[in-house]
């Protein structure tokens, strides 16, 4: 069974989006073995200058490569990245075991994004959307695009 890792940082702070998140995976468990593997956030103060900024996401980004397992493909989810609609994300995900390494890790940052040694690390860069979401509203949508590329993958019914 293929397996998907995402690695991203800080703890689901609302039990809204804790409820989401395990649905999903309980969805995605007839398709693929799920790790969830969360990274301390870097606490800033209320107006950080850029130089704090720079060093909370470099602090962030050093935690997240030692989290990497250069065995799988590692996709980074930030703005600048190739955007997909659901059946291309599918397709892309359906293609890895053609491409000999099924097992991918994607990797969401903190609140101020993802440093460039992550960005680098990365095999590939993917944007969910030219729109901004707080991090912790990206690990939702990323497990429902993951759920919704099995369900295109498999001919379910969930994608209409």
């Amino acid at each position: 069974m293929r397996k998907i890792s995402i690695i991203c940082v800080g703890r689901l702070k609302e039990q809204f989006l804790r409820n989401a998140c395990a649905e999903y995976a309980k969805r995605l468990g007839g398709f693929c073995k799920l790790t969830v593997t969360e990274v301390l956030e870097e606490r800033l103060t209320d107006n950080p200058s850029p130089s704090q900024i720079k060093a909370a996401v470099s602090a962030e980004g050093r935690r997240i490569l030692t989290k990497i397992d250069g065995k799988t493909t590692c996709i980074a989810l930030c703005i600048e990245g190739n955007a997909m609609n659901s059946s291309e994300f599918a397709h892309y995900i359906e293609n890895m075991s053609v491409r000999g390494r099924p097992d991918m890790t994607l990797i969401i940052g903190g609140s101020w994004g993802l440093s460039d040694e992550v960005k680098a690390a990365a095999e590939s860069r993917l944007s969910l959307s030219k729109m901004t979401f707080p991090h912790q509203l990206t690990r939702v949508i990323l497990l429902e695009q993951l759920y919704r590329a099995y369900q295109i993958i498999s001919g379910g019914r969930y994608h209409k």
